[in-house]
């Protein structure tokens, strides 16, 4: 009976054991990243210890005194904000659309379908064509570019997720309101939209991340330093600060805190979006 008691105990802690190993593994490299960016240069060329002896933030001032590392954060947020709220307005238009009239108006369906395989083209194969277009039209090299290049790259899969959020919503909910005399818009922004706000959010933060961790398409379109988001300021600034580690730890420390700060507070609704996006009704 006790050994009974000592296998079930044993399999009810194993699998915590593995997923706290497995956390404290990933994370470990980011620990590991903060703790030397709050090092001195001397001690980090010096010592093998994993905690700093004192704390210091030398790193953190060299770096945003010798570099435009503020200039290239609020670049990204900039670019990552209005790519977010444009993507997420039209993917709520665009998936409402196909999940309400795909099969009453022709060709939708194959449109839906369109949407995934768009998503299957590496970026590498649109940069070329996007560049050249964006050359005609005169709007290289400026903020307006990236954010059409990065519209055009998350809206397909938003308003595909959008599309499957809005399969799951009753249509006698929006019955109900245009009983009540609502419109059709109205009927979207006050009953439909606000119970698909776990999805609204999941296509805001898939946009968000997307804009943010990009370096590609921002490195080919934007040339002047003012203007760089913050991948290719970062990757300058390494390429510059080869050995010191402790400016490179600091750079990379801060250019995780905007998304952390992002995710920590979106992050119940990526679990519910995740959840309520796999079930239709």
């Amino acid at each position: 009976m006790e050994k009974r008691k000592g296998v079930k105990v044993i399999h009810t802690i194993l699998p915590y054991f593995i997923l706290a190993l497995a956390i404290f593994m990933t994370l470990l490299p980011v620990f590991s990243m903060i703790l030397t960016s709050l090092k001195t240069q001397r001690e980090i060329m010096s010592s093998g210890d994993f905690f700093p002896n004192s704390v210091s933030f030398e790193n953190y001032i060299k770096t945003i005194q010798k570099s435009n590392f503020l200039v290239y954060i609020r670049n990204s947020l900039m670019v990552a904000i209005t790519v977010s709220v444009v993507s997420t307005v039209f993917a709520i238009l665009g998936g409402y659309a196909l999940s309400r009239y795909r099969n009453k108006v022709k060709g939708l369906k194959a449109y839906t379908t369109f949407l995934l395989v768009l998503q299957m083209f590496p970026v590498v194969q649109l940069i070329i064509p996007l560049y050249l277009n964006f050359q005609r039209v005169g709007i290289t090299n400026t903020r307006l570019s990236v954010i059409v290049a990065y519209l055009t790259f998350t809206l397909p899969l938003n308003i595909w997720m959008m599309q499957s959020f809005f399969d799951g919503i009753p249509i006698e909910m929006e019955e109900s309101g245009r009983i009540d005399g609502c419109g059709r818009f109205q009927t979207l922004v006050l009953l439909v939209a606000p119970v698909a706000g776990p999805g609204i959010a999941s296509v805001g933060i898939f946009a968000f991340n997307y804009c943010w961790n990009e370096y590609l398409i921002g490195s080919l379109l934007l040339k002047r330093d003012g203007l760089r988001t913050l991948t290719i300021g970062l990757q300058n600034f390494m390429q510059e600060n080869t050995t010191d580690w402790g400016s490179l730890m600091a750079a990379s420390t801060m250019s995780l805190i905007p998304v952390l700060i992002f995710l920590i507070f979106m992050q119940k609704n990526i679990v519910s979006g995740m959840t309520a996006g796999a079930v239709k009704g």
